[in-house]
């Protein structure tokens, strides 16, 4: 896997001083860090075959090329070679009349917070734990001027590098860095963290982090899971919530908002709630794994199986 490109890119925008320690850092990832089935994914990537797309629409959705620019047997093979991927958590995705069905509708959180957040056009954006990416194309659809992610998952990193595939956007990168990665770029006019939070053992220092990628006045759009009451409520789940082991903190917006304060935010607002319908994550036959149906109590669908509240998610936009 090169980074090149990136790294070209950055040397010659307001990211350049990344380069003081991102190469160093990618090398060793490469070196040291790569999953068991890592070159086997490469392989299939490299696999997919080269198209020439008659029109890419990112505004509307991650829409890419018709089914006639291509002949049935590049389609079937695409299909293929994208199904070896699996699971596809984040999207959907339409590659050449290919629809990628994925677990959760991702389009649907976009819609929901897009009315809220600034303009992105010409802004340099960042999104954290961006999964395969998803949002970034929606973002570089409403003409943002460079946009990253950073997710660890190195199943995310391929799925996305798929998609870019087809694409072929050097103004959208995703990196297979976690936010503990970051140094203080302080570089980003917007910085995304959604569906991250809860999953950090310190949120305070989570949202140092997010703020430290920020120029000054910039915005951060967080979403996370959240559960009613005042400023003082705090779910801390035991192992596991939802079927996920991973949970640490799901606090009530109110205290959400004041952790925000007391890290330096301003104009801290509460944009959105939205309790996940079992229409935006479920099953398809694009993830073979469970979703959210089965992780709800089947007697009592406002409970988790564990008997915690069902998730319940805010969007929160703050400034630096």
């Amino acid at each position: 896997m090169n980074f090149n490109t990136f790294y070209q890119e950055i040397a010659q925008n307001r990211l350049s001083h990344w380069l003081n320690t991102l190469p160093a850092q990618l090398t060793h990832w490469q070196k040291q860090e790569l999953h068991g089935e890592f070159l086997q994914w490469q392989k299939t990537l490299d696999a997919l075959p080269k198209t020439t797309p008659s029109s890419i629409n990112l505004q509307d959705g991650v829409i890419v090329g018709e089914k006639n620019d291509i002949n049935e047997g590049e389609f079937k093979r695409i299909e293929n070679l994208l199904r070896k991927f699996k699971p596809w958590r984040k999207g959907p995705y339409h590659i050449h009349g290919l629809h990628i069905d994925t677990e959760w509708r991702s389009d649907f959180k976009w819609d929901r917070l897009l009315p809220h957040i600034s303009p992105l056009k010409n802004k340099y954006v960042l999104d954290i734990g961006c999964g395969s990416g998803y949002h970034l194309w929606r973002m570089r659809g409403e003409d943002a001027k460079f946009v990253v992610g950073i997710d660890p998952t190195q199943l995310f990193f391929t799925q996305f590098n798929a998609i870019q595939h087809f694409v072929n956007d050097n103004q959208v990168h995703l990196l297979p860095l976690g936010v503990e990665h970051l140094p203080e770029l302080n570089a980003f006019d917007t910085v995304f963290a959604m569906g991250v939070l809860y999953h950090r053992r310190s949120p305070i220092d989570f949202l140092y982090q997010l703020k430290a990628q920020l120029v000054k006045g910039g915005e951060l759009v967080l979403e996370t899971l959240v559960v009613d009451g005042d400023e003082n409520t705090v779910l801390v789940p035991g192992e596991r919530y939802a079927k996920m082991r991973n949970v640490w903190f799901l606090p009530s917006c109110d205290a959400m908002c004041a952790w925000l304060s007391r890290c330096g935010f301003s104009n801290i607002r509460v944009v959105n709630t939205d309790v996940t319908a079992l229409g935006e994550q479920r099953k398809t036959d694009w993830i073979d794994t469970e979703s959210l149906e089965d992780f709800l109590d089947p007697i009592d669908q406002s409970k988790t199986i564990e008997g915690y509240p069902a998730p319940k998610r805010a969007i929160f936009i703050a400034n630096k």
